[in-house]
């Protein structure tokens, strides 16, 4: 009997076989379990839990909730309620990220000011001047923090947003405040009996979205440039033949790169490495998971990194090869499952304040000034923790996949030879009939894991449509040789050829989800370019597999944004019929911006073609 598939992955599909005989809970055996018992209520956004007097379900024959809420404004104030937590995940990055900078600037940390010239570019965009390079961070740090929590308008969003997209927002009265007030606005109106329109709550959550977008992801990463450099291209490696038994191994996962960075730093250092081999191990590696590895695989080339394993999914899956001896989770995406696999001698440590897991007590919380020390403790502890590994178990899984990434804004700029004339050029020629951003999590709902992603991507190349990869699904089509040169010959003629002259693979691997802002900061400067408002540009979203909270408050964003953007699994808001109306074909006359749902990859790929021919059309683009 053929071996189920689980995943696009076949190391993903050889480790969930080893796993699940072992009896060990997995994702995917914990998924199947529960799609036996889905609420059908739920699935479609009519349930509420909200007060005493819930729970309530919106249905034909009760077509309120006990308070008088309808289906639309139930299922939307549900939906507001997921952006929320993503906007509020987002901005604690944020200030962590500026707490940092603040902390360098003092000399508090192991860290330097990397990129110089980004850190004078930012001060000069929030009109910080001086010659000092420490006191320019120290007041950059001051403002983004102050704009986050302003009551005013958010000047990070006055500053970094098309002019056409303000006067569009103006009209519509979503003219973001700071984050925080926006959370505020946002949280108070989705409590019960307070704003049950569901236009009014769409309205707010886009203007948080706009806050979160344009204000916290757009100046923490900015913030990492200049900490820890700005992402260039160079060669690195993906998939589960990373992890070699004989290194001490640590992993860092979750999607902040301050504890990874200073890894880094003392991985390097001969002193630990010759601690490392006194073990008995060939040497000390830092080995990256989700959003955190992917930080650290945009930004720094080292001897020391080994790569990225794969997307959250691959969590368990990577701790069973017994290869890892030191885990440590920060901030987002980290498997409440994870204790179970410390069997397989790993120790799981968190280094952040909200991360903690049952039966865990110990963790060493991120602070930028002990970040150093917190990094040596972990060192110490995987090499101990080596001295101790069974490696007899240890599993050497050979599948590993040579990548390209590091494709920042000015990375594509650098590649274009320093202007966006060459790109600009092939759209015009139709070389490239246009640009998707594929902004993504990895998700079980719609299909094995990464097969909804990876089958989109390689329709989409095909078909001569360049695309910025970005989140877990940058993982995706890092593992499945999609951000390689290799991938080329899967690239449509027009797309090759682009893709030959300048040395760049199909998909370019631009990062985290929190590239969003940079990404949109990108796609401002082609509209500035072509002088048109961004709904005109011949580009799309696509989120093939989204997951999780993060994800819906990008999506709303790039709707605000005036992007078509194609989601899958199909979001839970289909119980109403305005509520979907307003997202897929309202929308579209107020921001530019739609919803496109569509579960079949192939098809979703027709689609978004379809929609980018249309706009390529009414450009005067043959």
């Amino acid at each position: 009997m053929e071996s189920e598939r689980v995943s696009y992955h076949e190391s993903v599909n050889e480790m969930y076989q080893k796993v699940s005989a072992e009896g060990v809970t997995n994702v995917v055996d914990r998924f199947k379990a529960q799609e036996k018992g889905r609420c059908p209520f739920c699935s479609v956004g009519l349930s509420c839990q909200l007060c005493s007097m819930g729970p309530c379900r919106i249905g034909k024959e009760k077509p309120y909730g006990a308070c008088g809420i309808d289906a639309a404004g139930m299922v939307i104030r549900n939906f507001v309620h997921k952006n929320m937590l993503g906007t509020e995940a987002y901005t604690y990055h944020a200030i962590e990220a500026a707490k940092t900078l603040k902390a360098t600037a003092l000399n508090r940390t192991p860290y330097e000011i990397k990129d110089v010239e980004k850190l004078k570019w930012f001060a000069n965009m929030l009109g910080i001047h001086g010659d000092d390079v420490k006191e320019l961070a120290n007041k950059v740090a001051d403002f983004v923090i102050a704009d986050l929590s302003s009551v005013e308008r958010s000047k990070l969003v006055e500053i970094f947003a098309p002019e056409k997209r303000n006067e569009v927002w103006k009209k519509l009265g979503i003219i973001p405040s700071g984050v925080f007030q926006e959370l505020l606005t946002v949280g108070t109106s989705a409590m019960t009996n307070v704003d049950s329109n569901y236009v009014s709550l769409a309205k707010k959550s886009m203007a948080m979205s706009i806050a979160t977008c344009l204000a916290g992801q757009l100046s923490l990463e900015i913030i990492q440039d200049i900490l820890f450099g700005t992402p260039m291209p160079h060669e690195s490696h993906a998939d589960l033949g990373i992890l070699d038994p004989e290194f001490v191994n640590v992993a860092v996962d979750g999607h902040e790169p301050f504890v990874a960075v200073a890894l880094i730093k003392l991985a390097e250092r001969e002193e630990f490495q010759r601690r490392a081999k006194e073990a008995g191990a060939k040497g000390l590696r830092i080995i990256g998971f989700i959003e955190t590895g992917q930080e650290v695989l945009q930004r720094i080339d080292s001897p020391v990194f080994a790569g990225i394993v794969g997307n959250w999914i691959v969590q368990e899956f990577a701790l069973a090869t017994s290869c890892i001896d030191v885990f440590a989770a920060d901030m987002n995406c980290a498997l409440p499952s994870l204790p179970e696999y410390q069997r397989y001698g790993v120790r799981i440590i968190p280094v952040s304040k909200v991360v903690r897991f049952r039966g865990i007590n110990e963790a060493m919380d991120y602070e930028p000034e002990k970040v150093e020390k917190i990094a040596e403790k972990l060192i110490e502890m995987a090499i101990e923790n080596f001295k101790k590994r069974d490696k007899d178990k240890a599993l050497r899984i050979q599948k590993k996949q040579k990548i390209l990434v590091g494709f920042s804004t000015e990375a594509i700029l650098k590649a274009l030879g320093g202007n966006l004339d060459p790109l600009l050029n092939a759209i015009k020629s139709g070389d490239i009939k246009g640009i998707v951003a594929l902004v993504s999590c990895t998700t079980l709902k719609n299909g094995p894991h990464d097969y909804n992603t990876v089958t989109i991507a390689k329709e989409l190349i095909k078909r001569g449509i360049l695309i910025l990869s970005m989140g877990c699904g940058n993982a995706a089509l890092q593992v499945a040789g999609l951000t390689s040169l290799d991938a080329i010959e899967l690239a449509g003629e027009g797309l090759k050829k682009v893709c030959r002259a300048l040395g760049i693979p199909p998909v370019l691997s631009f990062g985290t989800c929190t590239d969003v802002g940079r990404c949109a900061y990108l796609v401002r400067l082609i509209a500035d370019a072509l002088n048109v408002d961004i709904p005109q540009l011949p580009i799309a979203v696509t989120a093939p597999e989204y997951m999780e909270q993060k994800a819906t408050i990008d999506a709303v964003f790039a709707l605000a944004y005036g992007i078509t953007t194609h989601v899958s699994p199909i979001p839970p808001i289909t119980g109403s019929e305005d509520a979907v109306k307003l997202l897929t074909e309202d929308l579209e006359s107020l921001t530019g911006g739609k919803v496109l749902v569509e579960e079949d990859p192939i098809k979703a790929a027709e689609l978004i073609e379809k929609v980018i021919l249309s706009k390529r059309e009414k450009l005067g683009l043959n």
